[in-house]
């Protein structure tokens, strides 16, 4: 596979609710591929809307780089260092905030072969959790779920994900299964774009401060299930 980075994804999210009501809604935004060694620095002054920051994902000292967070996450769950590339999918800091609701993150041995996936998942109330995936890239995986994300749901069933290394396209989805039940599914969809300066200033007329408005219309559609008479979960 070609494994081109950085690169810029121009996507489209769509969330899809079967229970207890059926509701949908679809946003555009973009994402960056990266490889977490060789971050993108695009000219000082498109800087501000491309801020990628250790602090944003997993945990560490103030000090680690995101390669040295992603290390110690591996090493926390008894895996050997890949000793390879580990290319990631996420949002970067656009005028200094950024809200990543799945992170993606292909952990490659020396010889590029993906051994590990992780998706990191970041909820509206601050807190995050990574799901580490074994190395099935072509196929649908499983993992319990661990994190209350949605008001609307508890913590309970499990995930289905199926994340190929983004290429020409970028196909991502998530599939909540509960009792029998498929009450949610995620799923984002992009063409790649080169991250050149040009590329990234059109990015911000046509997606502007695409954390932000991502966070904003998640969050109303929060406020329109509660309206709709939606019970919210405690967490």
């Amino acid at each position: 596979m070609n494994e081109l980075t950085p690169a810029l994804y121009r996507t489209t999210i769509t969330h899809v609710r079967r229970a207890p009501v059926r509701h949908r809604f679809t946003y555009r935004g973009y994402f960056w591929y990266v490889d977490v060694d060789a971050l993108p620095r695009p000219p000082w002054w498109l800087r501000p809307f491309a801020r990628v920051e250790a602090r944003d994902h997993f945990t560490g000292a103030a000090q680690d780089s995101l390669r040295q967070r992603l290390d110690a996450y591996l090493a926390a769950q008894g895996l050997p260092l890949p000793g390879g590339r580990i290319t990631a999918l996420l949002q970067a800091r656009v005028l200094g905030y950024v809200f990543n609701p799945l992170s993606l993150f292909w952990c490659h041995d020396a010889e590029g072969t993906v051994r590990a996936v992780i998706a990191e998942v970041h909820n509206t109330y601050g807190n995050r959790h990574a799901y580490l995936l074994p190395a099935e890239e072509n196929q649908p995986v499983s993992t319990a779920k661990k994190m209350y994300v949605s008001p609307f749901n508890d913590v309970d069933g499990h995930y289905r994900v199926r994340a190929p290394r983004p290429g020409e396209s970028l196909s991502v989805a998530i599939t909540l299964h509960r009792k029998g039940q498929l009450p949610f599914t995620a799923t984002m969809n992009g063409s790649r774009l080169p991250s050149s300066a040009a590329q990234l200033a059109r990015l911000q007329l046509v997606a502007p401060l695409a954390p932000l408005v991502g966070a904003a219309r998640i969050r109303l559609q929060g406020v329109a299930l509660w309206l709709r008479g939606v019970p919210v979960v405690p967490r």
